[in-house]
């Protein structure tokens, strides 16, 4: 039985051994050659002396090595943090100084980049690049990747268990920097186990990787195909209709994406034959009209909607025989998971009465790595324990307002919290915000988030500036110089007056949100 998250890929090889594990442009790994890369990544990881535990981050688009370098680092008993390939920089570098990196897998292009701040990183002692030219790095060693193809180093990984540290997934935090939800190899596996169990995946499956792999959905692809000995394929798109084209061309039997994608991808022609045999949504909820067009579109394909949280993996599941007859349902609790919806006192809601989404369960994290305080406030003792249990079982406390129908399924009202949710990423209004203001070109910025038909939200920045010395092009392309670009305001509204403020002094973006939105 798995314990441990790449023990998945060492079955599987002992079963199939030629089994297609990974694709990539033209390249294709078996589950035998994936676990060899595996096998010398966490040899190298051992060789550089690196304690159980310590952290390995992998900074580049999916691609083979990205995802040999996470297992083998977790295979050495080690910590492997995936970081989005879209951050800058001075976002990779505020990752990798958290939770104390000892070793970062990269590019060569994406190490030239990084070079020169690296010296924030004082934790950091090697980086390893796949091919190209190498960059010099004052003090820093840099390894080529060839070198994991020396025969692997005779030590023996770290002992480890399933409730030991496997990941470190970052995501934006709603007090602006970046929080780092710490997953063990039992939430991983448990995940991995029960979205494979309703999907109904077998080793003949082909899933479509899109999305990203430092986002626990995009990371689910590998966790469950590997599982279940299926073959994934590393997808790096420009454009929709690229999807599509893979889809044929693989034989792609089941693709997972988020709701902005999916509205573009229903726009689509798809071929009458297609071999999917199943779609999936998560990270927001998909309008109804497209999840019709889908329908219509692939009449032949099942189509699991689904909710989840970084801090959970995953909540709950709308079954494919439910969609029709439950439009807007987030369905009902995975497998192996328990769905709560409580009041503020932790009492259970009656029928249709909204309450905090709470989520209780093997898939549950560790916390936010080295923030006690804001693990406190989403990580709260389960509710309706018996009290004579002297060690209570922790929860999710999600933030997320919903409410059970009679028949026990969920619907989706709203969030707590100011986080904005823009395809799937969770974004913070003051990490936006701090970039706005380092530009030195405003006095106050408010960030907030508007509902949007193809983004779920959009971002929207109100500044205060001097019209006659500002204009909203130049703080636009700071946010580009500085932000990904999912998290780059769609709008950008100026002002002289100073922004409002609520009781407490804070600046009121609700009032702005209302305001803007009669206007």
């Amino acid at each position: 039985m798995n314990h441990l998250i790449h023990d998945s890929i060492f079955d599987s090889a002992a079963r199939t051994p030629d089994a297609e594990a990974l694709v990539y442009g033209a390249l294709r790994c078996t589950y035998r050659e994936l676990a060899s890369q595996v096998t010398a990544m966490a040899a190298l990881v051992l060789a550089r002396g690196l304690q159980p535990g310590e952290r390995v981050a992998v900074y580049m688009e999916k691609r083979i090595e990205n995802v040999a370098a996470m297992f083998g680092a977790a295979a050495a008993g080690c910590v492997f943090v995936p970081v989005n390939p879209l951050l800058k920089p001075d976002q990779v570098v505020y990752i990798l100084a958290d939770c104390s990196v000892r070793l970062l897998v990269t590019t060569p292009e994406r190490l030239a980049q990084l070079a020169p701040v690296l010296a924030a990183c004082p934790a950091l002692q090697t980086v390893l690049v796949t091919e190209g030219a190498l960059t010099s790095t004052p003090d820093l060693p840099v390894l080529d990747w060839a070198a994991l193809q020396a025969p692997p180093d005779a030590r023996v990984p770290h002992r480890r268990i399933d409730t030991d540290m496997a990941a470190i997934l970052y995501t934006s935090g709603s007090t602006g920097a970046p929080k780092g939800v710490v997953l063990s190899h039992r939430n991983m596996v448990a995940g991995a186990a029960s979205v494979a169990d309703y999907l109904g995946m077998t080793a003949s499956d082909r899933l479509l990787a899109v999305l990203p792999l430092s986002f626990d959905y995009g990371l689910s692809q590998l966790t469950t195909a590997f599982l279940r000995g299926a073959s994934v394929v590393l997808m790096n798109y420009l454009f929709p209709k690229d999807i599509v084209a893979a889809v044929r061309e693989h034989r792609i039997t089941g693709l997972a994406a988020v709701p902005p994608l999916w509205i573009a991808l229903a726009r689509l022609a798809w071929p009458a034959d297609t071999s999917l045999r199943f779609i999936t949504n998560s990270g927001g909820a998909m309008p109804v009209v497209t999840v019709e067009a889908l329908q219509q579109a692939l009449p032949q394909t099942a189509i699991f909607l689904m909710y989840g949280l970084t801090e959970a993996f995953r909540s709950t599941y709308l079954p494919p025989a439910e969609v029709a007859r439950r439009p807007g349902s987030i369905g009902r609790a995975i497998p192996n998971a328990e769905v709560l919806v409580v009041r503020p006192d932790g009492t259970l809601c009656d029928a249709d009465e909204p309450g905090e989404l709470v989520h209780r369960g093997a898939l549950v994290a560790l916390g936010y790595w080295n923030d006690a305080a804001r693990t406190a406030l989403r990580f709260r003792p389960a509710p309706g324990q018996d009290p004579a249990l002297p060690l209570p079982e922790m929860a999710v406390w999600s933030g997320d307002t919903v409410r059970r129908d009679a028949e026990g399924f969920l619907y989706f009202v709203g969030r707590s919290d100011e986080m904005i949710k823009v395809s799937g990423y969770r974004i913070s209004p003051t990490e936006v915000e701090s970039v706005l203001h380092a530009s030195g070109l405003v006095s106050e910025v408010a960030v907030f988030g508007v509902d949007d038909a193809t983004l779920g939200q959009a971002i929207v920045a109100v500044a205060v500036a001097d019209p006659g010395l500002v204009d909203r092009a130049a703080l636009l392309a700071e946010c580009k110089r500085r932000l990904p670009a999912y998290m780059v305001p769609a709008q950008i509204v100026l002002r002289t007056e100073a922004l409002p403020r609520n009781p407490n002094g804070k600046i009121d973006r609700n009032l702005l949100r209302h305001t803007l939105q009669a206007g």
